[in-house]
């Protein structure tokens, strides 16, 4: 009975054993992208994750590595130490681009595609409080793109087929979720002005302060920010019909602390300097129209060669001109489900700390600096440790500026 017993408890233990290190296997292999881009003639390393090698295991040194040969690509495969098979990666070689680094701040206007409904009203009618838009099932956060046929720009426009309708019913087309929806207005009339109206108040342009993370002079690109420019009150990324850049000066800093984010405050200043082509999850893009600030040539870093250590930051706390902080990555995830969360960075520099608490609104698109090259971009700030925050890949801001620019 004993003998069986122990039988039982070394299989039970055996097979955790098994399941433990299949839930390792896979969670490197997913740790891993599918795709890694390389110069030509570079062997394949991944920084932030060492133990993983490419080539034949140490037994066999002799043979080749383990790929298969495609043209511009090939397939190696990673072991664990140069050993356990864990992920055939598809590897493709292609030039280092260089960049003009910089941390200057800068401002973004932007019209929205549309009228976005931040709020309701109720109107006050002869039969008493009514809201139109409610009672069709628009929500806060929808973006009303057509009115009775006619396109919708803006609050101008809406208004001007809410009256048009004059207690008709009245098609809205608008978008929720990145779906197009339909729903039927019926406007009312106010009971003192008999004015008709719709009952939402919408918003269809927006401007901020951010901070410029690299020009690229050979395709006239921009990139900054790090993450979408979002409404205020609904959160939602801003439908871009049209926007520009313009310089902007820092004024003030408003520190940070836990719970409650600091903030650059600047102004406005000088003319355009690009017309904005895309308000992305990941930065906003567009092309150089006019002089832009000066920078730092340097490379980008492909997203396996950022590794967790020193690094530093450009941020601008007065004026015009960047400085550099250092910083601390404290994690690389490669295939982060969330793009602006591919990093996580401390502040270790003093300096900023004591003037700004660390990560503050403003800041967000500071390029993020790291043995020589550009590995990213500043995107948020942990709210309750302002001294932690998060950043992009500066790979997938280059992609995303090249696909704005056409």
């Amino acid at each position: 009975m004993h003998r069986i017993q122990r039988k039982k408890r070394r299989f039970s233990a055996l097979a955790a054993l098994v399941l433990a290190a299949l839930a390792a296997w896979g969670a490197l292999r997913a740790a891993v992208p599918d795709t890694l881009y390389l110069e030509p003639g570079r062997p394949l390393t991944l920084a932030s994750l060492p133990f993983l090698q490419a080539g034949a295991p140490a037994a066999d040194a002799a043979a080749p590595a383990a790929s298969t040969a495609t043209g511009g690509s090939q397939n190696t495969t990673l072991r664990l130490f140069g050993v356990l098979p864990i992920k055939t990666v598809r590897t493709v070689q292609a030039a280092r681009r260089t960049v003009l680094v910089s941390g200057a701040p800068f401002g973004v206007k932007m019209l929205a595609d549309g009228a976005l409904i931040v709020a309701f009203s109720d109107q006050h009618t002869a039969l008493g409080a009514e809201n139109p838009a409610k009672a069709a099932g628009l929500r806060l956060g929808d973006l009303i793109v057509s009115a009775g046929g006619v396109p919708v720009r803006g609050n101008a426009d809406l208004t001007a087929a809410v009256t048009a309708a004059a207690g008709r019913p009245l098609t809205i087309e608008y978008q929720r979720g990145g779906a197009q929806c339909t729903a039927t207005l019926t406007p009312v009339a106010d009971r003192d002005t008999g004015a008709w109206r719709a009952g939402v108040w919408v918003r269809d342009s927006s401007a901020g302060i951010g901070t410029l993370t690299f020009t690229d002079p050979e395709h006239a690109t921009f990139a900054g920010l790090g993450h979408a420019v979002s409404d205020t009150d609904t959160g939602e990324a801003f439908a871009l019909l049209s926007g520009e850049i313009v310089p902007v000066a820092i004024r003030a800093v408003r520190k940070g602390a836990a719970g409650s984010p600091g903030e650059l405050r600047g102004e406005f200043s000088g003319t355009a300097m690009g017309t904005v082509r895309a308000n992305d999850a990941t930065g906003v893009y567009g092309v150089l129209t006019g002089a832009a600030p000066a920078g730092e040539a340097l490379p980008v870093a492909n997203i396996q060669e950022v590794a967790p250590g020193d690094a530093e930051i450009l941020v601008t706390l007065s004026g015009t001109e960047p400085q550099r902080y250092a910083v601390r990555i404290e994690r690389v995830d490669l295939t982060a489900a969330d793009p602006n969360r591919n990093l996580l960075l401390r502040v270790t520099d003093e300096r900023l700390l004591q003037t700004t608490g660390g990560i503050v609104q403003g800041m967000s698109g500071s390029p993020i600096v790291q043995n020589g090259r550009l590995v990213g971009a500043v995107t948020h700030v942990l709210v309750n440790d302002p001294a932690r925050g998060y950043g992009i890949f500066a790979a997938t801001m280059l992609e995303k500026a090249d696909a704005a620019a056409g």
